[in-house]
């Protein structure tokens, strides 16, 4: 027989979407190492700045060079500044979005993972169909 004093431990994750309920559980496996979120960010950086100078470029120059005549330095002198803000605003926003990507794919495998193991398949069977 069971002891009628012991009682069972809190939950840790929500029975409905495996999110964690205590703080000290957010902050350890919940969480991307800041290597690995600085790395992500560095990528992203990278790529977004790249991309979109090539976009930049490519879709500037020519609008520049039919309203503005005159030699290919001019060009470049009045569409270069725009192209650099515009690089410049798309590799801040894909240096944040990467790692936040990272973090959700990160914290929705973990919540996939948990769910899967702490409960079997009878009891989600259960549940789904009790609600």
């Amino acid at each position: 027989m069971a002891d009628s004093n012991t009682t069972a431990p809190p939950p840790t994750r929500c029975r409905h979407c495996a999110g964690p309920l205590s703080k000290e559980m957010e902050t350890s496996n919940w969480t991307l190492a800041p290597l690995v979120r600085d790395s992500f960010s560095m990528i992203g950086s990278a790529v977004g700045g790249t991309a979109s100078a090539f976009y930049g470029f490519n879709h500037a120059m020519p609008v520049i060079r039919r309203y503005i005549k005159g030699p290919m330095w001019i060009h470049f002198l009045v569409g270069a500044p725009p192209v650099i803000v515009f690089s410049s605003a798309c590799a801040g926003l894909a240096g944040g979005a990467v790692p936040a990507l990272a973090q959700l794919v990160s914290s929705s495998l973990q919540a996939a993972r948990s769910s899967s193991s702490s409960q079997g398949s009878n009891t989600m069977q259960k549940s789904r169909t009790s609600i």
